[in-house]
């Protein structure tokens, strides 16, 4: 039962599903789901964090990046049916369509340029000298 209630808790919240839609087209760094989602790296790391728990994505480590894809043929087939779940039900929604579209660029670009546009926004956000001179 904790299993399936991980599962539809993971599944309650829209920029987890986006991320799930996202990593069915394949692996992907957390920089990269960090520029699609538009969101502050550590909200998109506690979601990540929660999709994980819950078994629907595997995480591995390379240097210093962090990537995610979706749990993998091992994995329970209640997990399985979940993600082709998702899959089918939203493969034609506007906007997971255009998050496709958009993931499509954002692959092209390099890691390093994705971590230095949203540490430039943290420095923004964090800096009140910068912010005043906006």
């Amino acid at each position: 039962m904790r299993n399936i209630t991980n599962i539809t808790k993971a599944l309650s919240d829209e920029n987890r599903v986006r991320a799930l839609m996202m990593l069915c087209q394949g692996e992907l760094c957390v920089c990269q789901l960090i520029q699609m989602l538009g969101l502050a790296p550590s909200t998109v790391s506690k979601h990540m964090s929660i999709l994980y728990q819950a078994g629907l994505v595997d995480a591995r480590k390379e240097g210093r990046w962090n990537y995610y894809r979706p749990a993998d043929e091992d994995a329970p087939e209640f997990v399985l049916d979940a993600i082709r779940w998702v899959q089918k039900s939203l493969a034609k929604d506007k906007k997971i369509v255009a998050d496709n579209r958009q993931l499509k660029l954002v692959c092209k670009m390099e890691k390093d340029e994705l971590c230095a546009c949203y540490e430039r926004t943290k420095l923004r956000n964090t800096n009140p000298a910068a912010r005043e001179s906006k």
